[in-house]
């Protein structure tokens, strides 16, 4: 009996060993842990994190403003930018969002004061302020160079 369920408790462990972790969701985030990939400031806003995924590797990177993140893909000239997978959190709700896909507003209070937070869609921008995309926010960020 006990040859029997040990065997069946390495099997078990084997198959989730063997398991194919993603390379494309979120991950966990340390909260006042995780450091900011570029500026290395504790990551604690919940409404404008970033977090990139290398594709190949999974391995993730924590930014705690997409100015951050857009000036360290810049900086270190990472040349898988355009086939990682980008997550924001929505200004509004928290949630994990497709930073290439979200919606931009330019006003807001941000950590390292770029002022631009992502939506969802575009209902949760107030009416009359300025809606761009992630092309015009990574322009934005790079022209403003800090």
């Amino acid at each position: 009996m006990k040859t029997l369920l040990l065997t069946f408790i390495l099997i078990i462990l084997f198959q989730t060993g063997c398991q194919e972790r993603s390379t494309t969701e979120v991950v966990k985030v340390h909260w006042d842990r995780d450091m900011c990939a570029r500026c290395v400031m504790v990551v604690s806003d919940r409404k404008n994190t970033v977090q990139v995924r290398q594709p190949k590797s999974g391995k993730k990177y924590m930014f705690d403003d997409i100015g951050c993140m857009v000036l360290w893909f810049q900086k270190n000239n990472i040349i898988w930018e355009n086939q990682a997978t980008i997550w924001i959190t929505d200004v509004t709700t928290g949630e994990w969002i497709d930073a290439r896909t979200a919606f931009y507003d330019t006003e807001n209070i941000t950590p390292m004061a770029y002022g631009f937070s992502a939506h969802k869609t575009k209902d949760t921008i107030k009416e009359g302020q300025e809606i761009i995309d992630f092309i015009e926010v990574t322009r934005r960020v790079l022209k403003i160079g800090k």
